[in-house]
């Protein structure tokens, strides 16, 4: 069993564990959707948006996030058979900053700050992620974007860069627990690179949504449906380490 107090630095995919992007992506794709008749089902749309936004990031590694995510809005118009302005694909790459935080994120992100430290690897560029960051009220101590590595998760080169950066911070790799929810993105790559993972599983066992599917089986070595829910289980693992040493 996980022990989540054996480590000292909690590194976090953003977009679907701590901000709610399925929401916010399908509230910027609604003037799209509006031109459809009928409209596409919200999940046809996430999916449709997974597959695209995979096979853009992979194509176009040096493309900023909110650049990367024009283009998609483009290949989604063109798949819908609809057509879309460049202003309405600028505005869907503009997004990103409006998209909302989960309501539980704030709060355990504040209560983990004070066992861990916490660093950001998300597939963002950085001034989308300042807006972001914004939304979720806590100091990162270290914050690691697509934009500053120069590929997009799953690539290796990312969770390589995580490592680096922690032994930066004084912690080595052992020290370093992954926490996400897209087992494609994160969980296969994280552990190829040898790290423990959590799955914050957003969609409660659901499949589908904005996030393909892993390629591959995949264990997370502990799974939770919140952040809250993580939150609390470290915390009372700390009290039932504390009773035992009283």
């Amino acid at each position: 069993m996980l022990r989540l107090s054996d480590f000292r630095v909690l590194s976090f995919d953003c977009y679907g564990t701590l901000i709610d992007w399925e929401t916010g992506i399908l509230a910027a794709l609604a003037p799209l959707a509006a031109k459809c008749a009928p409209a596409p089902a919200p999940e046809a749309l996430l999916a449709l948006y997974a597959r695209l936004e995979s096979a853009q990031e992979a194509e176009t590694p040096e493309l900023i996030y909110r650049e990367l995510l024009t283009r998609v809005h483009a290949r989604i118009a063109a798949e819908l058979g609809v057509t879309a302005s460049a202003a309405e694909n600028a505005a869907f790459g503009a997004s990103i900053g409006a998209w909302p935080a989960f309501p539980d994120s704030p709060r355990a992100l504040a209560e983990l700050k004070r066992h861990f430290k916490l660093v950001i690897l998300s597939n963002v560029d950085r001034d989308s992620f300042r807006a972001s960051n914004a939304r979720l009220g806590v100091e990162f101590d270290a914050i690691l974007t697509a934009q500053d590595i120069g590929s997009y998760k799953p690539d290796p080169r990312n969770f390589a860069a995580l490592i680096a950066r922690v032994a930066e911070l004084g912690h080595a790799k052992g020290e370093l627990l992954h926490v996400a929810q897209s087992l494609y993105h994160d969980h296969v790559p994280a552990q190829r690179a040898g790290l423990k993972t959590v799955w914050i599983d957003r969609r409660a066992g659901k499949s589908g949504g904005a996030t393909p599917a892993p390629k591959g089986a995949v264990r997370p070595d502990a799974t939770y449906t919140s952040l809250a829910e993580f939150a609390d289980a470290h915390r009372r693992e700390v009290q039932a380490i504390g009773a035992r040493g009283a």
